[in-house]
């Protein structure tokens, strides 16, 4: 039994929550989200509250429970909040800057790498080694977050490339004479 699906979503002030048969629109100061949900489960509002519930006792409509009422917070969270991804950038010479709705990047390659921003999501780079990735669908940040890093991952010998600001690096000790 799924003790995440037995929690409802609280829908905060300033968020419109809508269901349209299996589709749930949620619009907030943040944008606006939609949810479809398979046919295992069913969600329904109450008040202030979005509950989802299994339609029959089988193992998919189970998994599936606590699955779409994450989703559903996730929505109503990003609408009203946002959701935000933090990364760093270490190595000598290793900089960002965002050009109109490009990302520029200079990470020790013989070019610099060009990553247009995706519609939805807003960049900030506050100094050159710091990346503030953030937007209302939460998918689409950590989308982002990982192709940006990827460009770049960090090397264990001297932690040089891109990570996440609560990453932890594993070193390792380079060679003996």
């Amino acid at each position: 039994m799924s003790r995440v699906g037995q929690v409802p979503v609280t829908v905060p002030d300033g968020v419109n929550v809508e269901l349209a048969g299996k589709v749930l629109k949620a619009k907030g100061k943040k944008g606006e989200l939609s949810l479809t949900f398979v046919d295992e489960v069913t969600p329904s509002i109450d008040g202030d509250q979005i509950w989802v519930k299994p339609v029959d006792d089988s193992l998919k409509a189970r998994k599936l429970w606590g699955t779409y009422q994450r989703l559903t917070g996730n929505i109503v969270h990003g609408v009203s909040e946002g959701f935000t991804k933090e990364l760093a950038i270490t190595g000598v010479g290793y900089r960002a800057q965002v050009q109109g709705k490009t990302l520029v990047l200079q990470l020790g390659y013989s070019h610099d790498v060009r990553f247009p921003i995706p519609e939805g999501i807003e960049i900030k780079c506050e100094t050159q080694t710091d990346i503030a990735i953030s937007g209302a669908d939460k998918r689409l940040v950590g989308a982002v977050a990982a192709e940006i890093r990827s460009f770049r991952p960090p090397e264990p010998y001297k932690g040089k490339g891109i990570r996440y600001k609560d990453e932890q690096i594993l070193r390792k000790e380079g060679k003996k004479k």
